[in-house]
């Protein structure tokens, strides 16, 4: 922007020096030989200015560049899980007050916000990170590997970062730091977003975007944008992913409770099995995505992720619970799928002489929909960054997020950045939320010098 401005000041200043030449008594062509000369001259200085400004931002990216890596791998073997991020929190909010940024901690219980205001007059776009890690036991063999343990759900857990949120908060302290420095030649604001339990908050608790928004975020802020990554198993390091339009999956939560009559286990036919009908609904379940949802308009998933009943070898229990996650793309094949699931889980219930209960938690996520101008707009950045051929369009993912909440309520990019190493093929890579996920830290770079680009250049041309 700041060359076409120079140009059009230029072809102003162009012809006001034509005209004072010829009240000079100097011909038209020899004038305008001048005028050429001095459009040169002020293109080559606007040249050398804009190259300074590249060659000054690089330098910045260079050198936070290893803190950023720092910082991640202190966070990677420090995890915290959704709602319980207080050491991460401490961390960021004392480098963004470090900063001289505008900081508010406290924000829906863990979350941390900061604004950067710009030199200059112009928009305010938001820039979020999530900071919760996973109840996962660490298998990667790393110095920073984790040890953490915790209590989630009743048991003592390994708790890892095994999705990546170590990397995005890092990131986003370095990018933080490199826009403070360059404040002054900001045209707008720029919010920067630490949110807590991306991956869900605890069983009756309130947690991550949706309740961010709840307590005022953008009312207060009011970002005419927002941009979010993703550090991604299924890309190599140097790579980008993105998609316009829907891109994730929406989630949501079910709990399905079976009660039968506990008996002796050699003595089956006393009681009422609550393990085989479970057997049974988990199998049922599985007809719904294969048999009634017509899966060439949207993929579908039905998935029961845990199983837990029963405590000793011989006794059948009286009960157990069953929870999984529902994934979807549209509002009907949501509803569908529920309605099949609540008659599944009920008929073969009685089916066994059982009884059971099946619930939806109301605090699911909706789709992630990439606003498609605001893709379109940003994508020749993300090229540049990355190379071309380094940027890849992707499929409809299944994966969820709650980034999606943000993107609801202003226009939204949110892409990948791949961490698996170049000569790994990244379908046989360890996936996110594996306890062998495993980030190439020459990725984080990339994401770094992503996110500050996208933020500069949607200022610069909000602005020009």
């Amino acid at each position: 922007m700041s060359v076409k401005l120079v140009a059009n000041d230029h072809g102003h200043a162009h012809t006001r020096a034509n005209n004072e030449n010829l009240r000079r008594g100097i011909p038209l062509r020899t004038s305008r030989i001048i005028a050429a000369g001095s459009a040169a001259i002020v293109l080559a200085a606007s040249s050398i200015a804009a190259a300074s400004e590249k060659e000054r931002l690089e330098e910045r990216l260079r050198a936070v560049e290893p803190r950023v890596i720092e910082w991640r791998r202190d966070i990677h073997r420090n995890p915290e899980l959704s709602n319980r991020e207080f050491r991460t929190a401490k961390l960021v909010t004392e480098h963004l007050k470090r900063l001289g940024l505008e900081v508010q901690s406290g924000i829906a219980h863990t979350g941390v916000v900061a604004l950067l205001r710009g030199g200059k007059p112009g928009p305010t776009i938001a820039l979020r990170a999530d900071m919760d890690a996973l109840p996962v036991t660490e298998e990667v063999d790393v110095p920073f590997r984790s040890r953490a343990t915790a209590e989630y759900r009743g048991e003592t857990v390994g708790v890892m970062h095994a999705c990546g949120h170590d990397a995005h908060t890092a990131i986003l302290m370095g990018v933080a730091e490199v826009l403070a420095g360059m404040r002054d030649s900001l045209a707008g604001n720029v919010l920067f977003i630490f949110q807590p339990a991306e991956e869900g908050p605890p069983a009756g608790e309130e947690g991550g975007a949706e309740l961010m928004l709840k307590e005022g975020l953008f009312e207060k802020y009011r970002p005419e944008a927002v941009f979010g990554l993703h550090v991604w198993s299924l890309l190599r390091a140097g790579e980008i992913g993105y998609r316009s339009g829907p891109t994730m999956a929406a989630s949501d939560f079910f709990t399905i409770r079976v009660r039968g009559r506990q008996s002796h286990g050699s003595r089956p036919w006393q009681g009422i099995d609550p393990i085989v009908t479970a057997a049974q609904i988990v199998n049922a379940l599985q007809t719904i995505v294969s048999r009634q949802v017509d899966i060439t308009r949207n993929p579908a998933v039905v998935t029961v992720g845990a199983i837990k009943g029963g405590i000793r070898h011989n006794i059948i229990p009286d009960e157990l619970e069953m929870i999984g996650t529902i994934r979807t793309f549209e509002p009907e094949q949501r509803a569908a799928i529920i309605q099949g699931m609540e008659r599944i889980v009920r008929s073969t219930a009685e089916a066994n002489g059982a009884s059971a209960t099946f619930h939806v938690d109301p605090s699911g996520n909706p789709v992630v929909v990439n606003d498609p101008d605001l893709t379109r707009r940003m994508l020749p950045t993300l090229q540049r960054v990355a190379g071309a051929e380094n940027v890849k369009e992707l499929a409809l993912i299944t994966g969820a997020e709650d980034f999606a909440f943000y993107a609801r309520e202003v226009p939204g990019l949110f892409f990948f950045v791949g961490v698996t190493p170049r000569d790994q093929d990244p379908e046989t890579a360890a996936p996110n939320h594996s306890p062998r996920f495993f980030i190439d830290e020459s990725a984080i770079g990339l994401g770094l010098r992503a996110m500050t680009e996208l933020t500069l250049d949607y200022l610069a041309a909000a602005g020009g």
